[in-house]
């Protein structure tokens, strides 16, 4: 189960699940290369690379609104959105979790920061949603920044880079695979398209240990 900062628990985490295969290997909890492992959104996959790296199968993205869920008539690749004085476009994808991706032309400060919660808590999404700014520089390669419900924008986010790669195969300006630049760090995502997994390919490595007295 995974929480927010804010308390609020969310369905999947897809760096929360490298994180979480990496520790398990560390306590001796289990030797195996392929981890199962059951989560609010259904069970998944945890592959543990030789080169420390972690496979994860993240699933199909969900892409029907009533299901994201978003609102709208019926399903389509990019949906119109109108908020704090701009009319944008952007794709609504879940990944066992709610995300609005758009695309910029470039990354900056003020506009994540001005339209993240704007859209995070836009009348369309009725559970609220993870909004993922998306740059593609090419074909195979974008840079993401991602604002999540409950938090504000993070370091990364494997199940946004998931939706980003997913958004942007369907609307034709992605080719998989293709690599995610994040603010912490780079992920592979893999998806050939409806009908098949998504798979996010990244690291994870322990950073600190601690004791807290509750």
């Amino acid at each position: 189960r995974i929480f927010n900062a804010d308390g609020s628990e969310v369905e999947q985490c897809g760096n929360g699940a490298r994180c979480f295969a990496v520790f398990v290997r560390e306590k001796k909890l289990s030797n195996k290369d392929i981890i199962r492992v059951e989560t609010k959104n259904g069970d998944i996959e945890l592959q543990i690379n030789e080169d420390g790296r972690v496979l994860v199968d993240m699933g199909e993205p969900v892409l029907q609104p009533e299901k994201i869920p978003f609102k709208a008539s019926e399903q389509a690749n990019t949906y119109p959105l109108e908020t704090g004085g701009e009319s944008l476009q952007i794709s609504a994808v879940s990944m066992g979790n709610p995300h609005a991706v758009l695309e910029v032309s470039g990354l900056s400060d003020e506009q994540v920061a001005y339209l993240g919660p704007l859209i995070e808590a836009h009348e369309l999404f009725p559970e609220k949603v993870n909004v993922g700014f998306m740059e593609v520089v090419h074909k195979r390669f974008i840079k993401l920044r991602v604002y999540e419900r409950g938090v504000g924008e993070t370091m990364a986010c494997g199940t946004g880079a998931c939706a980003a790669v997913a958004s942007g195969i369907l609307r034709g300006v992605l080719e998989t695979p293709v690599e995610v630049k994040l603010p912490g760090g780079n992920l592979k995502i893999d998806w050939q398209g409806p009908g098949h997994s998504l798979m996010m390919e990244g690291p994870a490595s322990n950073v600190f240990e601690g004791k807290i007295r509750i």
